[in-house]
């Protein structure tokens, strides 16, 4: 187990993988909207229009985390420390952007909610199955 990976042939572990995979897909396809749709000036302009502070600052961040945390959780690869960022991330989103529109979707936190837990658990729980991690765990690296 260490590296944070679990055991490969728990079933526990298993839907560790298929919760860190599908959540990193969801973010490194968010953070490649940022990054090749809306540039780093569409995102600072965004963000100085909604009232984050450090617009420019905030923007490299929130899209070198989503991008590359993304990659990471899918790969596996310091799962604990990229789900930890997304989840710095998403309370940041919860509390700047959705929480004045309420809970529900399309514009609500409940999205953003849901992220942050499931990358909550991922920090906690580590990689799982299936993941860099566990293949270095195993090869004792």
């Amino acid at each position: 187990m260490s590296n944070g990976a679990a055991s490969h042939s728990s079933s526990a572990s298993w839907g560790l993988t298929v919760l860190r995979v599908i959540v990193g897909v969801v973010f490194l396809v968010h953070g490649s909207q940022k990054v090749f749709g809306f540039g780093y000036h569409g995102v600072t302009g965004m963000f100085a229009h909604i009232g984050i502070p450090l617009p420019a600052i905030s923007a490299a961040i929130v899209m070198t985390v989503e991008f590359l945390g993304g990659i990471a959780l899918i790969l596996g690869l310091t799962t604990r420390l990229a789900a930890s960022l997304l989840a710095i991330d998403m309370i940041g989103a919860i509390l700047m952007v959705h929480m004045k529109n309420g809970f529900f979707n399309p514009t609500g936190f409940e999205y953003p909610l849901t992220l942050l837990g499931a990358a909550i658990c991922l920090a906690l729980a580590g990689s799982g199955a299936a993941s860099v991690e566990w293949l270095f765990a195993r090869r004792g690296i």
